[in-house]
């Protein structure tokens, strides 16, 4: 079965994003048109429905790297800051659309708090097996079109 280790995440994140506007629970908050995705840009997003794609990013993240939480979630979407005639330096993205977009992955069902074994420390965040099953049946969907556009890939 194809997982999301073996497509490229291009291609199934622009599938997946159009699957993330069809959920009632994911839906940019009225801020999202100004606001600006971390420190180190100059200017909000130009796409209209880049909310939909960072969520479909944010969930891939999740399968690959969870137990996840908000601040390592900012700090992967970060970037340079340009500090003028200083050398730039690293700077994490925005922390509130970080976690707006776990919390509504969570009430859509995809992903869950992940707990220590006396349940009163969160470790981050991790698939449900929903989430896991909506990533791997888009990695699987995109498999052909991945080979196609990268030919090695028929390899693995």
């Amino acid at each position: 079965m194809t997982t999301i280790h073996d497509v490229p995440a291009d291609l199934l994140i622009s599938a997946l994003s159009a699957k993330m506007q069809e959920f009632d629970s994911i839906s940019p908050p009225d801020w999202a048109e100004y606001a600006k995705t971390g420190t180190h840009r100059e200017r909000p997003p130009t796409q209209d429905d880049w909310w939909f794609i960072r969520s479909a990013a944010v969930l891939r993240k999740v399968g690959m790297k969870g137990p996840i939480g908000t601040n390592h979630m900012a700090q992967l979407f970060g970037g340079p800051k340009d500090r003028g005639v200083k050398p730039n330096r690293a700077a994490s993205g925005s922390r509130s659309v970080a976690r707006l977009i776990l919390q509504q992955l969570d009430s859509a069902g995809l992903v869950k708090s992940q707990l220590n074994i006396t349940g009163t420390v969160n470790h981050g965040k991790v698939l449900t097996p929903v989430g896991q099953s909506l990533l791997d049946d888009f990695a699987h969907s995109v498999r052909g079109a991945a080979e196609e556009k990268y030919p090695g890939l028929s390899k693995y």
